[in-house]
């Protein structure tokens, strides 16, 4: 096995979870879409390897390829029309109960009603990215990510109460 396999390997085995999770939140919780999305998005790192030049750490490297893969997709798929707005699908573990499952989705329904850029910054959120981290990331500065956040969070609690 040479190098980049090994790289590689090590990247897939340590991103993999986190990658899912933020194409299954760009999905509105379609599982089927964010497992495709997320092959999707190893393809591209893999295609990418060679050309990472460690100005950042391996983990923004990710985010920023799976952030980009999401958004080129959901463009082509608003392109072709394809998206239906009111279809979601949820993702369900095997480990979790009913009371998890009912919030989860609620979550991932009231998530996927907020517009791109406010989705990728939960996700951040819910995967446990800092601030600084996500400022990093998304290019803006990291007091911009925090009244960001804040104004989210009210949004998605309006959200959500108005569905009970």
């Amino acid at each position: 096995m040479n190098r980049k396999q090994q790289l590689f390997e090590e990247i897939y085995k340590d991103s993999y979870p986190m990658i899912l999770q933020m194409c299954l939140g760009y999905m509105k919780g379609d599982i089927d879409l964010a497992k495709d999305l997320s092959q999707e998005v190893c393809i591209n790192i893999w295609n990418s390897l060679e050309s990472f030049r460690g100005t950042s750490s391996y983990k923004t490297w990710i985010y920023r390829i799976t952030v980009n893969t999401c958004l080129q997709h959901i463009r082509k798929e608003k392109k072709a029309k394809k998206i239906a707005i009111d279809t979601v699908l949820y993702a369900v573990t095997e480990e979790s109960n009913e009371v998890d499952v009912e919030k989860s989705q609620s979550l991932y329904k009231a998530i996927g009603k907020l517009e791109e850029l406010d989705r990728l910054l939960i996700m951040m959120i819910l995967d446990g990215q800092s601030y600084d981290n996500i400022s990093e990331i998304m290019g803006i500065q990291s007091t911009n990510v925090r009244v960001k956040i804040h104004r989210i969070k009210k949004r998605l609690k309006k959200i959500l109460d108005n569905e009970e």
